[in-house]
């Protein structure tokens, strides 16, 4: 089974807490996973968050999700997606400090998404996994925020037809200049009620297919 321990580093507001999800055998890569958006209540306890964590150290990662500053026991507050990229900096930093040079993963759900895609610009992650990101017309409930950054030609996206916070129609304008492949999980909307099993498999699928 795999071991899960707590964390605790310094940010660049404070304190960040998180859990690091160990596989039964010496990782093969490094997955770092941000939760939703903290003023509507998301941690990394979200049940997307944990579901990526669970897919990702059964493909043998050590997966690492945390709070955002502001959330949980995190210090600070919520920065509309700009400190948030240096919360994730600083947990990567913290992941090869203990794992070494491994190979990177950065995923996130939602508004997590939103912010792995521009920490992606500066850690240059062998993959990105994106479920619902914000996008489009959701990234402006933050006023200072930036637009959401264009990705790799191997992010996996996944979006519900459902979606009733990030629409769909909005991340196919987002995507469809970059020609990027979208898996439309049919009837889903945006916590995946109900289809988180699915979400996993299809995680563990990308994956097995790149192997």
């Amino acid at each position: 089974m795999p071991t899960l321990k707590k964390f605790s580093i310094t940010g660049a507001a404070g304190n960040l807490e998180g859990i690091t999800h160990l596989p039964d055998a010496a990782p093969q890569a490094i997955a770092v996973v941000a939760h939703p958006l903290p003023t509507m209540g998301g941690t990394m306890d979200n049940k997307v968050v944990t579901t990526l964590a669970k897919a990702f150290v059964e493909l043998g990662f050590v997966a690492l999700r945390f709070n955002f500053r502001g959330a949980g026991n995190s210090a600070g507050k919520f920065d509309e997606g700009n400190g948030e990229v240096e919360d994730v900096l600083a947990v990567v930093r913290h992941a090869r400090q203990e794992y070494g040079d491994l190979p990177l993963i950065l995923s996130g759900f939602s508004f997590g998404g939103y912010v792995q895609a521009r920490a992606a610009l500066q850690l240059h992650p062998q993959q990105l996994v994106l479920v619902a990101p914000a996008v489009g017309r959701s990234v402006p409930l933050f006023e200072n925020s930036t637009s959401m950054p264009n990705v790799p030609a191997n992010t996996l996206l996944i979006h519900g037809d459902m979606d009733e916070v990030v629409e769909l129609q909005e991340l196919l304008k987002w995507a469809r200049p970059q020609q990027l492949p979208v898996i439309v999980l049919a009837g889903a909307g945006h916590f995946f009620h109900g289809r988180l099993v699915q979400l996993k498999q299809i995680v563990l699928q990308h994956f097995g297919r790149q192997t």
